[in-house]
Order: C-alpha cells, then sequence, then structure tokens
C-alpha cells in the first residue's frame, strides 16, 4: 500500500501541504482531485521520489515500480509498436539475450521466463494497446518522427500501460486524447490489475474508472471511498453540516457579546460579564467553508439573426485538391449546440475550418448570413499567445479604444482578477491561459463560437462554470471534445464524421459510447450470414429477465466494492499491531473486482443479444 504520513511541502515559500496524510491501500483506483495549482503534480513528484519533501514520509511496497507519462516519446527512427515493446525492459533484455546466449542451461531459463512474463504475446497486447489509442495496424509499424508532439504523447502513454507498473500514476492523461481514446482508456483502467493514481478534471472518466477520491484541499489530503458523484455528495454534505454549526455558533458568540455589552459597567453584572468574555475567548471558532473565488465565464451576447445562420449544399472540401469531407447538406441555426463526434483523421477538424471561413470550399454551395460574426477557438492557440505579454496588454491590442477599467472587467468575467491581469502569459497556470483564449474567442460577440476541446488544463470548476455559461449563449455552439459530461451537457445535436461524410447520429452519447466500446475489435469484414428468425415473444421475454439479473448482480458487486473500499480505506487496519487483519480484505477486495468485469461481460453480452432479437 501507499502511505503518506504527516507530509510538508512548500514551493518558493509557499506551502502547498502541511501534515497531510494518507494511506492508499493495494489494487485501489484512485483519482486525485483539487484546484489548479493546489499541487497534484507536485505530489506525483513526491511519490516517485523526483524530488524530496521537507518533513514527513511517503513509503511503498518494497520493490514496487513506479510508471507515469514525465514526457513525450522522442522522434526518432524507431516505429511505434517497438517503442511501446521497449518499455518492458525484462522483456526487452531477455529477447536480446536470447539472440546470443550459448549455454543451454541459461537459454532454458531465458525462455521459461520469458514464458512465465507471457512475452510472446506481447506484440499483440502492444498492439492492441496502441490501436484503442487511436493508431492503426499501419501507423504502428511507422517510426515515431512521422508523429507530431501530442500523438507522441500517446505513444508514451501506450508503452507505460504496456509495462504496467505496480503504481500507474497519470496526469491528466485524456488531454491529448480525443473521445474516442478517453472512453478507450475509462475502460482500460477499470480492469487495470495494480493501483491506479490519476490526476483528472473529467467527472465521466472519474466516475466509471476509479473507486475512491483523494481530495487535495486546504493543503490536507481526505480519501474518499466511491466514484466522484458520491464525493461531490459526501462534500456537499460535510459543507452543509459545517455551514449550519458555524451559523449556530455565530448565533451564540452574538448572545454572549450582546450580554457583555450590555452589563460590563454594572457592578452587579459584572462577573457575569467577565465570565462570558471568558467563554468567548475560549470558544473554538468554527468557520463556515470558504469557497474560493467562483470562476466564472461571461460570453457577450450576439444580436440575433435570420436562420439560418450557415447553409450548406453538396459542399466537398479538403487539402491541395485532396477531398476530406464530401457532399455536405449542412444547415446551422443560431439556437444550435452541435458536438461533432468521430475519431480523430475522420475531418471534424477540417470541418471546422470550413465552417470558420478557415477553409474555402472546393465544389458546392456554401452560404451564410452577411453579419455573420465567428468565434474560434482550439487548444493550440492557448500556445500562441504572447508569453511576454501580460493578459491586459493582450486584451488593449484588440481593443485600444477600451479603457482600462472596462479591459479588466472583461477579465474578470472569466476568472481573471488583478493579479492575473498583470502577471506575464508565461508565468500563468494552463487554466489561466485557456481562460485567457476563450475570452479572446468570445471578444466580438460571436454568433457561432466553434470549441475545439476547450476543458483541457481547466479544473473542474471551471468546466462546471463553461457549462453554464454555454447554456446561458444565445449563439450558436460547435463542440469537439473528449469531456463526456460537457456534452451532455450542453449539446441537443450530434454530428458524426466519418467516412467522409458528416450524419446526423440518432440516439443519445451513451449510445454512441457503447457503440465504440463495443464495437469488434478486429474490424474485419464479417461473412454474410442468412437473416436469423425473429425472435419469439416467450424468447424475448426471456433475454429481458437475463439482461435484468446480470444488471442487478453488477450493481450488487459494485455495492460491495463500495463497502470493502471503505473498509480498506480505513488506516486502523494497517497498524502495526493490528497484525495481518488487512490481507483477507485485499483479497476479498480482489476477488469482487474479477467478479464484477465477469459480469460486466456476461451483462454486455446479454444487452447485445438481447438488441439483435429486438432488430
Amino acid at each position: 500500500m501507499l502511505r503518506i504520513n504527516d507530509l510538508n511541502y512548500a514551493i518558493e515559500g509557499k506551502p502547498l501541504f502541511e501534515a497531510a496524510s494518507a494511506t492508499i491501500p493495494t489494487g485501489h483506483k484512485v483519482g486525485l482531485i483539487g484546484r489548479n495549482g493546489a499541487g497534484k503534480t507536485t505530489l506525483f513528484n513526491l511519490i516517485r521520489g523526483d524530488i524530496p519533501s521537507e518533513h514527513g514520509t511517503i513509503t511503498l511496497p518494497a520493490r514496487a515500480r513506479i510508471g507515469g507519462v514525465s514526457q513525450e516519446v522522442p522522434g526518432n527512427e524507431v516505429s511505434l509498436i517497438d517503442t511501446v515493446l521497449a518499455a518492458d525492459t525484462e522483456r526487452a533484455e531477455l529477447m536480446a539475450e536470447s539472440q546470443s546466449a550459448t549455454d543451454a542451461h541459461r537459454i532454458a531459463d531465458i525462455h521459461t521466463r520469458l514464458a512465465d512474463i507471457d512475452a510472446y504475446s506481447a506484440e499483440a497486447r502492444a498492439s492492441s494497446i496502441l490501436k484503442g489509442l487511436g493508431f492503426d495496424a499501419a501507423e504502428q509499424k511507422q517510426p515515431c518522427s512521422d508523429f507530431s508532439g501530442g500523438w507522441r504523447m500517446r505513444v508514451a502513454l501506450a508503452a507505460v500501460l504496456f509495462s504496467e507498473p505496480d503504481y500507474l500514476l497519470l496526469d491528466e492523461p485524456t488531454n491529448y486524447l480525443d473521445l474516442e481514446g478517453s472512453l478507450w482508456l475509462e475502460a482500460y483502467l477499470v480492469k487495470y490489475p495494480h493501483t491506479v493514481l490519476i490526476i483528472s478534471h473529467d467527472r465521466e472518466l472519474l466516475n466509471r474508472s476509479v473507486g475512491a477520491i483523494l481530495h487535495l484541499e486546504g493543503k490536507k489530503l481526505t480519501l474518499y471511498s466511491g466514484p466522484y458523484d458520491q464525493f461531490a455528495r459526501q462534500r456537499a454534505s460535510q459543507r452543509e453540516v459545517q455551514a449550519a454549526a458555524a451559523k449556530k455558533q455565530d448565533l451564540q458568540r452574538a448572545h454572549l457579546q450582546s450580554f457583555v455589552d450590555r452589563f460590563k459597567a454594572k457592578a452587579s453584572k459584572a462577573k457575569q460579564a467577565q465570565s462570558r468574555v471568558k467563554m468567548l475567548e475560549k470558544m473554538e471558532t468554527i468557520r463556515a467553508p470558504e469557497d474560493a473565488a467562483r470562476t466564472v465565464f461571461s460570453f457577450p451576447e450576439p444580436e440575433e439573426l435570420s436562420p439560418p445562420i450557415i447553409s450548406t449544399e453538396g459542399v466537398s472540401v479538403g487539402y491541395d485538391g485532396t477531398v476530406i469531407l464530401r457532399d455536405l447538406n449542412l444547415r446551422i441555426d443560431q439556437d444550435d449546440r452541435i458536438a461533432l463526434l468521430g475519431k480523430n483523421g475522420q475531418g471534424k477538424s477540417t470541418l471546422a475550418k470550413l465552417l470558420s471561413g478557415r477553409l474555402e470550399p472546393m465544389a458546392g454551395q456554401f452560404s451564410s448570413s452577411r453579419k455573420l460574426r465567428i468565434g474560434f477557438f482550439a487548444q493550440h492557440q492557448v500556445d500562441e499567445l504572447y508569453v511576454d505579454e501580460t493578459p491586459l496588454q493582450h486584451l488593449f491590442r484588440e481593443r485600444p479604444n477600451e479603457g482600462q477599467a472596462r479591459l479588466r472587467a472583461r477579465l474578470a468575467g472569466f476568472g481573471l482578477g488583478a493579479d492575473q491581469a498583470e502577471t506575464e502569459v508565461g508565468r500563468l497556470s494552463g487554466g489561466q491561459k485557456a481562460r485567457l483564449s476563450l475570452l479572446l474567442a468570445t471578444l466580438p460577440a460571436p454568433h457561432l463560437l466553434i470549441l475545439d476541446e476547450p476543458t483541457n488544463h481547466l479544473d473542474i470548476e471551471s468546466r462546471e462554470a463553461l457549462v453554464e455559461a454555454l447554456t446561458a449563449y444565445s449563439g450558436a455552439v460547435i463542440l469537439v471534445s473528449h469531456d463526456m459530461h460537457l456534452l451532455s451537457m450542453v449539446a441537443d445535436r450530434l454530428w458524426l464524421v466519418k467516412d467522409g461524410n458528416v450524419s446526423v447520429w440518432q440516439e443519445d452519447l451513451q449510445a454512441y459510447r457503447k457503440d465504440l466500446l463495443t464495437k469488434d475489435a478486429s474490424d474485419k469484414p464479417k461473412k454474410i450470414k442468412a437473416a436469423p428468425k425473429k425472435a419469439s415473444r416467450d424468447q424475448l421475454l426471456a433475454m429481458r429477465s437475463d439482461v435484468r439479473k446480470c444488471e442487478e448482480r453488477v450493481n450488487k458487486l459494485n455495492d460491495m466494492r463500495d463497502k470493502l473500499a471503505k473498509k480498506l480505506a480505513d488506516p486502523a487496519l494497517y497498524d502495526e499491531d493490528a497484525g495481518n487483519k488487512a490481507e483477507p480484505w485485499q483479497r476479498k477486495y480482489s476477488e469482487v473486482m474479477n467478479a464484477i468485469d465477469r459480469a460486466d461481460g456476461m451483462w454486455m453480452k446479454a444487452l447485445e443479444k438481447l438488441e439483435k432479437a429486438e432488430k
């Protein structure tokens, strides 16, 4: 297990941890959350031993392997598949030695060990991970130098997943994944056989892939059992109790103070007044929960235009004479909220560039409102800010005739206060830079706002503020995002970009997620079979009953997992004088997790069987 005990650490005099403690049992999947700048990445560096703690200890099991994505894969000529295979250093060394060894006994030992670590299926496992992260079979054989930095970060993630460290530390891994890659990672982490700590602000990932939340707040660490939504409910309940206690104490304090003020000058009441003064002095203050300045986004409102604001008829678009998307017959109205679905490379960015006027159509008719203003936010724009200028200077360049007070008000409307307004961009956090880029994109009060991965670097509070702002915004919104929560809360139309076309996805996001996760992994063309006979009513009833039973079993096992996780989170279970009390509980937890995997598989098969029968 991982023990953090009485940890203290500060950066440039600013304390990040003060007597922070937590115990994470072996095999747990834990989400590490906290506001931007709270010290989450620093905690990872402390766990890895990259930096020494000032006070306190962090202990891990002997010989435990710690892995994480610290930097992207170099752009060398090694293929992607070989780069991932090399991450398992023991296998790589044994395979190399097997080519040169001459001693018969040593050769036998090498091959025995290779069999023990399942080395001969390694290439298939590595290929499966790369495919899940968006690389097809041909791309896996290409050299790393053929790919950009964002794609090489995916290779680095594939490498650490393949090496299966005992403690997997992931810092915002979905920031360089698309929606499809994020959904694959969610499912992969659930079945990962060892301990996982993941820094993430993605609510859906924290709900589906972890069984506990480690909350960093007020320089302390608190471990909560259950996924993110359960944590949020517990926190809300705690804050209500704390706020009520603080309010009650304030009333009591006011009553005592009132007595003192009324009678301190009267000799007959002096003793009683003095007694109450002492009571006030001894009273330990209960503080109401202090919310940090709430992150907000305040989008300017555009005037209303006649519909449609954009329409296309038979449009084709692409680059250098090569058509990427064809026969586009689309319509966008000012009240539309559209999410673009589809794997990377299918043309989502091409479509966004066409709609934003950054790319001219190659054929067909493209029309838009004459007064149409478009705001465009892409993640790369954060990197294009002037690092040696302040946010105030960025705004002054765009609005030279506006007074400084008005410009500061605009910054405050995006959560950038007086201190950040005059701080060089190079010293701002990733979230602060993203908010500045969003402000610049929305500055002209656009009728259409195109957002490409707007939540990268934003904490959960900022993401919720963005949801609220987009919901209230009176312009059209087109979203490309891996954040399922954002898409589900904002989008009311889904467009699937696939195979050179754009079509309406008629079902909801959950159906899209299921479609991705249950798709045949081999993608091999299937033989055409004779149409099966339609299932009878009794057969359908039996299948529905199977689905219900499978679902009930999954729910019961999840309840058992939550109870066991709560039991294992009790520090008293691991006291030295407690003996091996934790071991049977850990074994039971492992058995339940394996049972959940099997039950999930049975449930999925039952659902697929029922869906086929109902078609």
